[in-house]
């Protein structure tokens, strides 16, 4: 059984599931706009709610408008906290390098999921647990068969 949060929301563009079963609600502009190759443009969406304590949103790209004009949220995901209560904007890049990219208001630009969120109690130590991984970082797994970069 999936979880239901009742989000109280205004919106020109309600979110709406493009199917049963999907984790993001699509987001619409709310206002028409041209993004040139390389470039990045805030995006009004016409959306405010008011997510319960212990929910955050979060903003993701549409995987087909990634796949076939290279357009993605240059922050994702952005998190809406469950305190705000202004407009979603949606920060969209074009990473295409010769085509700008035209939004219409109505245009579905990105998704939004809901999501309960845990806070941290930080608690300051002098030295952490060992682990397996332990300090490597970025590439410290290698890019195939466990082969170091």
């Amino acid at each position: 059984m999936t979880d239901v949060v009742e989000v109280p929301i205004r919106a020109e563009n309600m979110p709406s599931y493009a199917h049963p079963g999907d984790a993001g609600a699509d987001l619409r502009a709310a206002e028409s706009l041209s993004i040139g190759p390389g470039e990045r443009a805030l995006v009004g969406t016409g959306v405010s709610f008011a997510l319960p304590e212990g929910y955050a949103a979060f903003v993701v790209p549409r995987s087909g408008l990634a796949a076939k004009h290279g357009i993605t949220v240059l922050n994702s995901p952005g998190t809406v906290d469950a305190g705000y209560r202004g407009e979603v904007k949606v920060t969209l890049l074009n990473t295409d390098r010769s085509a700008t990219f035209r939004v219409e208001a109505g245009d579905r630009i990105a998704q939004v999921i809901f999501a309960p969120v845990s806070r941290a109690v930080f608690v300051g130590v002098d030295e952490l647990p060992d682990s397996v991984r332990g300090t490597g970082g970025f590439g410290s797994t290698g890019v195939r068969d466990g082969a170091r970069p």
